[in-house]
């Protein structure tokens, strides 16, 4: 059997990404989805800078690269202005959690009609893997070094948690760890932007990624650890829609 890779995503220039990285699986399972619902042509993505940044040189989509935290801001002005094509915002957990906490928020109160998917992998990927509003108690980080604690770091947050009340269209988890919860992450994505393009409003995906690099791993041991510690925190599945 051949597995074909999306036509407009290539990676015959190169790319960035860490070994082992969630960013490349996550692009591949946009780009799928896109391609089965023929939305190649129409779709509008908003990317943030760092990781979440760097699809861009290996996808051939119209894209915006935001400023850092904004890509939900930046997709809600763009479907204002081309309300009938489908808008994208990826991000990762820092920028969706941290500085773009509120787009991401207030974007899910006003229920835009986007698709909003953010990449948690618990930690600030580019600069350094620090602690971030995700990162789990006891997490070893580069700015926790003995470990996240309530007392210096909060509480984990768990935005999915904090979408399940909300008036939203869709709303899902997944992991991409194994071929089962990256199966679920591809019908999630469709399942996502199907509900945009039938009109009925904002549509969050988180999907929980490795980052070998910053969690100091090899990517075989990123994903059991995905499996067997970030799991029991963050439950997946659909919770709306």
């Amino acid at each position: 059997m051949v597995i074909k890779a999306p036509e407009r995503i290539t990676y015959t220039d190169g790319h960035s990404f860490c070994p082992g990285c969630g960013h490349g699986i996550a692009i591949r399972l946009i780009g799928e989805a896109l391609q089965e619902l023929a939305l190649e042509e129409q779709v509008i993505i908003s990317l943030d800078v760092a990781c979440g940044g760097m699809p861009i040189d290996v996808w051939r989509y119209d894209t915006i690269e935001a400023a850092h935290g904004r890509p939900v801001a930046t997709a809600v002005g763009v479907k204002m202005a081309r309300p009938s094509q489908p808008v994208i915002a990826y991000l990762g957990d820092g920028a969706a959690y941290s500085i773009g906490i509120a787009e991401t928020l207030h974007s899910a109160r006003r229920n835009d009609n986007i698709t909003v998917i953010v990449l948690n992998n618990c930690v600030f990927g580019m600069t350094g893997g620090q602690m971030s509003p995700t990162s789990l108690q006891g997490q070893v980080t580069s700015s926790s070094i003995h470990g996240k604690s309530m007392k210096e770091g909060g509480a984990t947050m768990d935005v999915v948690r904090m979408l399940k009340d909300m008036d939203i269209s869709y709303l899902a988890r997944a992991a991409l760890c194994d071929a089962g919860n990256i199966k679920k992450a591809r019908k999630y994505i469709s399942k996502a932007l199907e509900k945009q393009m039938n009109g009925e409003g904002y549509s969050f995906i988180e999907l929980l990624s490795p980052c070998p690099t910053n969690w100091n791993m090899d990517p075989g041991v990123a994903a059991a650890y995905i499996k067997e510690t970030i799991l029991p925190v963050f439950p997946t599945g659909e919770f709306i829609g």
